[in-house]
């Protein structure tokens, strides 16, 4: 079995919990780690968990909203820490100087019960990487963080059972901001983060009829409305907004998702 759970969302921090189980083993893989130490283990105890229930964690990539607290899970409990060699780089640079396992594009990890291939996207960091997770029976793309999508995203995704998908922001309500121009710039460029137009157009050609589950992800406090992005992604999927989720600040109220 697969399952996933959002433990927060958004530009004040991204965790994800994947956990699959093959009868005989369980698979706790947290996708990226960015809270606070104290945040992480209220969040993890909501899920009747604790820091050393979880086997590895899997930065995509070094911004501090995905990384946070993976220092600390790697260094005083038993969580194998996972991430490009760019990312550790990164990460070696802002002074981690503990152990980083590498993963790199197109190659298949097995974590116990769970195998995870990570792909590159285009994203204003050293070298990340968005994820697909699968127990060998159901998979789960999770895609967050990339200015645009790439045919090579695409194919990486196709015939998912469940997609975490980014809508970060609506176009008008960034140009409308307080934001810089800078930072405008940055968030609607070509290695920002997808708009709700972009994730229902790369989500157009995802579609399929095994795929049961989407989680809308990313999305910012002040440049996006949930009703924007579900309304985007339905008319893409062919259903109503209220059958898209939506991953938000604290996480789902919707608890675990079976794949």
């Amino acid at each position: 079995m697969l399952r996933f759970r959002s433990l927060a969302s958004g530009s004040a921090g991204n965790a994800t919990l994947v956990e699959a189980t093959d009868g005989l083993h369980r698979t706790r893989v947290l996708i990226d780690c960015g809270l606070g130490w104290r945040q992480l283990q209220a969040a993890l105890a909501r899920c009747d968990l604790t820091a050393d229930d979880v086997d590895a964690v899997f930065i995509t990539h070094e911004h501090g909203d995905h990384v946070g607290s993976a220092p600390l899970m790697a260094q005083r409990h038993r969580a194998k820490l996972w991430t490009s060699a760019g990312t550790a780089q990164g990460l070696r640079d802002a002074g981690y100087e503990g152990a980083a396992y590498i993963a790199r594009d197109g190659q298949m990890l097995a974590i116990g019960a769970l195998q995870i291939r990570p792909f590159t996207v285009p994203h204003d960091a050293r070298e990340p990487l968005q994820l697909r997770c699968t127990d060998g029976a159901r998979d789960l793309g999770i895609l967050t963080d990339l200015g645009h999508v790439t045919p090579y995203v695409l194919r990486q995704l196709a015939h998912c059972h469940a997609l975490m998908l980014e809508a970060n922001h609506d176009p008008a309500m960034l140009a409308a901001s307080r934001y810089p121009p800078f930072l405008k710039r940055r968030v609607g460029g070509e290695h920002g983060h997808l708009s709700n137009d972009q994730a229902a157009a790369a989500l157009a050609h995802l579609n399929h009829d095994a795929l049961t589950t989407l989680v809308a992800a990313h999305l910012s406090e002040r440049n996006n409305l949930p009703m924007l992005a579900r309304s985007a992604l339905a008319t893409a999927l062919n259903c109503a907004p209220k059958d898209v989720l939506v991953a938000e600040r604290h996480g789902m109220a919707e608890g675990w998702l079976t794949v």
